[in-house]
């Protein structure tokens, strides 16, 4: 897949599009560009499904990966803290076209440590080295974590201890669609992420708001209906999109989310069977004749 012309795009960065935005939105000549990968990158199935040459390491990963795409949500933050030094090596190491997205750690959304403040200031030192290349902090928030008062009050001064690095919520939680939310992200220009799930019940819903207009922050988690409660990942996360579906959607969401903010990145987490980088390269293509102003 490597060689494969799929991921190419308007810019010559690898999977980024520049797509035009209404003149009535930001006046004559403005761009919107758009740059789609893939939520981690490192996995050994990618190998055996041929997205990776045979034998690669993973110290090689994401060198290959850069041939591909211009950005990449580091998934391995959420499970272990980042820390400066392996951090300072990733960059060091990476293409020099290629940007991040890092996962706020579990221990501050899905476990709440009691020392959760000493925890951000940890994760704030650890992931410094990213900064000039850091597109956002994805605080991604569990299912459970409704909109009770207590949770708005804890998502507050989460918001506050990440102040000044720029920041994207993805929430889970449907109790979370409303208007005063989106006023206050707006209010503090926190992305909210824009999420393509199934239709489920309880589930966030599929929007097109924009409440940061330096970001708009998608995330394709595959719309796998029997798989998503499983509790078993591979099954969560086993999807593969359909280019019409990919069309679909952006018809659907594009045209509006784009028109709102000055970069945008797309990024897809249905990683088994290397599903995501292909899905990714797909929607690079789409975009590309989207861009042109060719008819999807």
């Amino acid at each position: 897949m490597l060689s494969s012309t799929a991921s190419a795009s308007s810019t010559g960065d690898p999977g980024r599009v520049e797509i035009a935005r209404p003149e009535t939105a930001c006046g004559p000549g403005k761009v919107c560009p758009v740059c789609v990968g893939t939520c981690g990158y490192s996995y050994t199935e990618w190998v055996d499904s041929g997205f990776y040459p045979e034998g690669t390491k993973s110290a090689a990963m994401l060198g290959l990966y850069g041939r591909c795409f211009s950005v990449v949500e580091l998934n391995y933050t959420w499970y272990q803290m980042a820390r400066a030094e392996p951090l300072t090596r990733m960059v060091e190491n990476a293409p020099p076209h290629l940007l991040f997205t890092a996962k706020l750690t579990r221990t501050m959304t899905h476990e709440r440590d009691p020392n959760w403040r000493e925890q951000l200031a940890l994760y704030r030192q650890g992931i410094e080295p990213l900064r000039k290349r850091l597109v956002a902090v994805l605080i991604q928030l569990p299912p459970d974590f409704d909109r009770s008062l207590a949770n708005r009050n804890y998502l507050a001064a989460l918001l506050d201890g990440l102040s000044e690095l720029p920041l994207a919520v993805e929430f889970r939680h449907h109790s979370w669609a409303v208007d005063s939310v989106f006023a206050e992200l707006s209010r503090r220009r926190v992305t909210l992420v824009t999420v393509d799930v199934p239709a489920l019940p309880g589930l966030f819903p599929a929007l097109d708001v924009v409440t940061n207009p330096d970001l708009f922050y998608g995330r394709f988690h595959g719309r796998n209906r029997e798989g998503w409660r499983s509790g078993n990942m591979q099954k969560k996360f086993n999807y593969d999109y359909s280019v019409e579906e990919l069309r679909a959607w952006c018809v659907g969401y594009l045209p509006t989310i784009a028109a709102r903010a000055d970069r945008g990145i797309l990024l897809f987490n249905n990683h088994v069977r290397a599903q995501a980088p292909r899905n990714a390269a797909k929607l690079a293509t789409i975009l590309a004749e989207f861009g042109s102003g060719e008819r999807i």
